[in-house]
């Protein structure tokens, strides 16, 4: 990656997420390349537009095929034009009312939509009832026996949506015999995009209403629920399970402990009054310091530029402070009694140090996994090794619910 962007790491890090979906069937190795080669280091208008290029030929050719009679090769080239729109807006987020990004949002949800519908069985789009509104979804199971199966209810994390999650271990779980349930939550995909609503920490609180829902379908084994959160969902996941007890088994994936570390990182201040003053209504001072770190901190601005959008935070000082509620602190961690995997990544830019606090304040079963960069799974989220990632999370959840 550092071949393509060496100034940017973000670059080459989102690169390797969207080109590591080919496994399950959200890229093409080639088509990444040559898109990668296009685009000027640094420049977000150049990512945009080049992503862009390639997810309208992409689906120019899904048009083509279907129009042929060729539905698997129209369905295809629809599932890789879909991920390559998601990845085209990625850093025009500073800006939430660009238009680029509800064009390419749509887009995304288009393709994925048409190509949802020809698959056997389907993916079946799902909309549940959640406090006067609904959340959207996808259920998917491994044939159409409509026998009860496990079952493993997915989410993603601070910026990837309820699609994505096909190529990042929704595949993987019903290839191997899973009922497979990825929605979206307040704070990402659509839920953020078309209703406003924004994350929220509280999160057994919107996982409850999925399990309702989840609950009515004859073909869930109740007994045997996972649930599995990506990245950020790592926290969220965790949390859910910590107060309800339906939960039978969780995968974060990678862990997460306490979101607020990461805005601590960013303040050079003692951890204390770093704290007091993120909390504070006012700090005009440290407004102005935080401008100049992130206006060195790649990562860190893109992430500031999100997650005002995504937690409705005015002032990067204020988002910051908003991810103090984001956590496991305070005995939450201590009352997750199901089974816990932590997944955990060696050069993880984000959550470095987080799921060991994650894995040390679990109480009952549990086990930490680590991925290395010898193995090329060191990256965040193990973005470029979803089949090493997924036969270790998988094989461990086939012993945890009796599928082996």
């Amino acid at each position: 990656m550092v071949k393509f962007f060496p100034r940017t790491p973000t670059f080459g890090f989102e690169f390797l997420r969207t080109i590591g979906h080919a496994r399950y069937g959200g890229a093409d190795t080639g088509e990444c390349l040559a898109t990668a080669g296009r685009i000027i280091d640094g420049d977000f208008v150049s990512w945009y537009d080049e992503w862009k290029r390639t997810a309208d030929r992409v689906r120019e050719q899904a048009d083509l095929s279907l129009s042929s009679g060729h539905t698997v090769s129209g369905r295809d080239a629809l599932m890789r034009a879909s991920n390559y729109y998601r990845s085209a807006d990625f850093f025009l987020h500073g800006d939430r009312f660009d238009p680029r990004i509800t064009q390419a949002r749509e887009a995304s949800v288009t393709c994925y939509r048409r190509a949802a519908g020809l698959f056997d069985p389907p993916l079946e789009r799902v909309r549940i009832p959640f406090e006067g509104t609904t959340l959207p979804g996808y259920f998917y199971a491994p044939d159409s026996s409509g026998r009860s199966r496990p079952t493993v209810v997915m989410h993603n994390g601070f910026d990837g949506t309820g699609d994505e999650c096909y190529f990042m271990g929704g595949r993987a779980a019903q290839e191997r015999g899973y009922n497979v349930l990825a929605f979206e939550g307040p704070g990402q995909g659509e839920v953020l995009h078309k209703q406003g609503l924004p994350f929220r920490p509280d999160w057994e609180n919107v996982v409850g209403p999925v399990l309702d829902h989840l609950l009515q379908r004859p073909e869930v084994d109740a007994e045997r629920i996972a649930l599995l959160g990506i990245s950020m969902g790592g926290v969220l996941a965790p949390r859910a399970a910590a107060f309800d007890q339906r939960v039978r088994a969780v995968i974060a994936f990678d862990g997460v402990y306490d979101m607020f570390d990461f805005a601590l990182g960013l303040v050079p201040l003692p951890p204390e009054e770093a704290t007091r003053r993120l909390l504070a209504d006012e700090d005009e001072e440290l407004d102005t310091l935080l401008r100049t770190v992130l206006a060195e901190h790649s990562v860190a601005r893109w992430s500031t530029d999100h997650g005002m959008w995504a937690m409705d935070a005015s002032t990067p000082r204020t988002f910051l402070g908003k991810l103090h509620d984001y956590h496991l602190r305070d005995g939450i961690a201590e009352r997750v009694t199901c089974p816990v995997l932590v997944m955990k990544s060696e050069d993880d830019f984000a959550f470095d140090g987080q799921p060991e606090a994650l894995y040390d304040h679990l109480p009952g079963v549990k086990v930490l996994v680590e991925f290395t960069d010898e193995e090329g799974a060191g990256a965040h989220c193990q973005v470029g090794a979803m089949n090493l990632a997924a036969a270790r999370m998988f094989d461990w959840l086939d012993d945890v619910l009796g599928m082996s």
